[in-house]
């Protein structure tokens, strides 16, 4: 009887350590902030499992050899935890160091709490409406602090449900003009340093702003945080760098949901030639939106 006793404790305690907290992935985003702020992969390695998929703009990498050996200086960062699917993302504003970025990184983990995927897109330089005089980021930040990103009070939470399906119709219409995206008011688009807020500053500029109508967007990953109201997209957009035809770019669309209407959507998006084969003839003060 001892034994059986002592057994079912043992499988009951490796349960329970294994449980996906709210504290512990709070724990976990707070380590890769502090890592990337020190340049130093120690802690993520540590929270790493033995055989982590990790990438960076969709490209594998070795932890040791990736933008966490590089000591950043971050003006700005957001993380939301999803503890049904045990993944985070965060969003990391580079403004006022000197080599600036704007990052997000999807983390995946495993029934062991181990880091099984982490993914990165970062931007800089040369990416969708990336400038190298620190307009982008100056912005970004600018735009970013007149936002409210608060927890949703308790009675007022959306469902994850709910939730995601906010988020996903977005792009569900940028296939099909008939769909309802539940934009709020007002609703406000950054992307990348380009704000729709100046087009109705107390309405709704996302709709002002305009979508596609015949793209499908693919390999659509979901983190959801019912807390914060907020899902982020990972994703493949088609037609983003056009030096690269229609093969999907690394991108990211983070949603703000209040009473199942979106409020801010915050995009970080990947190109692989400098000014995504534009030519530099889209100003960037003009690039509010993607235009087919």
């Amino acid at each position: 009887m001892a034994v059986y006793a002592l057994l079912g404790w043992l499988l009951y305690s490796a349960s329970a350590s294994a449980e996906c907290t709210r504290d512990f992935l709070k724990e976990a985003t707070d380590k890769y902030v502090a890592a990337q702020a020190a340049g130093s992969t120690d802690e993520i390695v540590a929270l790493a499992a033995p055989d982590i998929n990790y990438t960076e703009n969709e490209v594998p990498k070795p932890i040791s050899e990736g933008i966490l050996t590089e000591a950043i200086k971050i003006d700005h960062n957001r993380s939301i935890h999803d503890t049904v699917n045990c993944a985070t993302f965060t969003e990391l504003i580079a403004a006022t160091n000197p080599h600036q970025y704007v990052i997000g990184t999807r983390m995946l983990f495993d029934g062991d709490n181990k880091i099984s995927l982490m993914e990165s897109i970062i931007t800089d330089d040369g990416d969708w409406a990336f400038n190298a005089t620190g307009w982008y980021v100056s912005s970004h930040l600018y735009w970013n602090s007149l936002e409210n990103w608060d927890p949703i009070p308790e009675d007022k939470r959306d469902s994850r449900e709910v939730i995601q399906s906010a988020g996903n119709s977005y792009f569900e219409r940028f296939k099909n003009e008939s769909v309802v995206v539940p934009f709020g008011v007002p609703c406000s688009r950054l992307e990348g340093g380009a704000s729709t807020a100046p087009l109705n500053m107390t309405g709704d500029s996302c709709t002002l702003a305009g979508l596609p109508s015949t793209l499908v967007v693919t390999d659509r990953r979901f983190v959801v945080d019912e807390t914060m109201g907020v899902v982020d997209i990972f994703l493949g957009f088609p037609g983003l760098d056009r030096s690269q035809g229609q093969k999907p770019m690394p991108d990211s669309h983070l949603f703000r949901i209040e009473s199942g209407e979106i409020r801010y959507i915050h995009t970080v998006s990947s190109c692989v030639e400098a000014g995504c084969g534009m030519n530099g003839t889209i100003p960037p003060t003009l690039r509010r939106f993607r235009r087919f």
